[in-house]
């Protein structure tokens, strides 16, 4: 039986490893395209000598050129952390712009369906709470973070330009926030940033009073909600996120009761454009992809945590987080 086709650009990526293993079970050969800017050949390492499984070392800004049949595209690479993205603002825009339309062109070429890795940050520091997919966001496009959150809806809007224009069959998810193994510890996200300075004994920093909300997903709920997507004939942005809702502080102390840390909790002034409140409406993946979270917070979390403790490569826990 011929296996079908997968090439997932970002394929070496915290998320982008998840989904190479998801589509290996699912009976697919997958071609990994990444240049390892902020993906690890550690995150595929496990994956080396597998049959159907392939690495191409590869900047997606440029066109890429494969040989052979391919039945889907995932577009998965972007710097998608903040600390990455303030670090690599040009790069971040250029993967969202050329390499979005290199990747479209590629399953254009192939025939291919074609699923884009957007995100939560396209509402910005949203005026609607929860966020649902008709809502069109707040964002600042000169801002700092307006590198990152502009070059997915500029993605989003190519990717729907090839839908109507060249008829290419199209998904758009759209990520929340988002956490298990494989996350770099270094990236300045809350969840590996909380976590290693707990396990350090270091003070958790914390933005702001900690009134700020984000909603946690695990890794495994976000790749099953993606997968449902590809299948779907939904071509329209959905949301694909854990819509439990909790405070920034909140989640520091649940991250001390779960690694027994000591740590106290330090405050800084919150970033610039840093959302307020962040929590997906979901009511359409339940409907569309009948998908909804079923992993709860504290069994992801112990996992992840047990992860960590296990990085022989950890890095010291940093000084910042989102």
């Amino acid at each position: 039986m011929t296996r079908p086709i997968a090439v997932i650009t970002g394929g070496a990526g915290f998320l982008g490893s998840h989904l190479c293993d998801r589509l290996l079970s699912e009976g697919y050969r997958v071609l990994c395209v990444d240049n390892l800017i902020t993906g690890r050949r550690a995150n595929i390492a496990h994956l080396e000598g597998e049959e159907h499984f392939e690495f191409i070392r590869h900047d997606i800004t440029r066109p890429l050129h494969l040989d052979g049949p391919i039945d889907c595209v995932l577009h998965f690479a972007s710097p998608a952390s903040p600390r990455d993205y303030l670090e690599l603002p040009i790069q971040t825009l250029k993967v969202g712009s050329l390499g979005t339309h290199n990747s479209l062109g590629l399953a254009k070429a192939k025939g291919a369906r074609f699923l884009l890795a957007s995100t939560s940050e396209t509402y910005g520091d949203p005026l609607v709470h929860p966020q649902p997919e008709t809502y069109w966001g707040n964002v600042n496009p000169v801002g700092p973070r307006g590198v990152y959150d502009e070059a997915k809806r500029f993605a989003e809007a190519m990717t729907m330009a090839y839908h109507r224009y060249h008829g290419l069959e199209t998904r758009i998810v759209r990520i929340f926030n988002t956490y298990g193994p494989r996350m770099r510890g270094h990236d300045g996200r809350v969840v590996p940033s909380f976590i290693q300075q707990a396990l350090a004994g270091e003070p958790l920093t914390v933005f702001g009073d900690g009134s700020q909300t984000r909603s946690f997903c695990y890794v495994s709920d976000l790749v099953d909600g993606i997968y449902r997507l590809l299948c779907s004939s939904v071509t329209t942005p959905v949301n694909i996120g854990n819509p439990r809702e909790m405070t920034v502080l909140e989640f520091a102390q649940k991250i001390l009761e779960l690694t027994g840390s000591s740590s106290e909790i330090s405050h800084r002034e919150l970033p610039v454009d840093d959302p307020k409140i962040r929590q997906p409406d979901i009511t359409k993946a339940r409907r569309e992809l009948g998908w909804e979270p079923t992993v709860e917070l504290d069994h992801g979390l112990r996992e992840t945590i047990h992860y960590f403790r296990h990085q022989r490569d950890a890095v010291p826990a940093l000084e910042e987080s989102r």
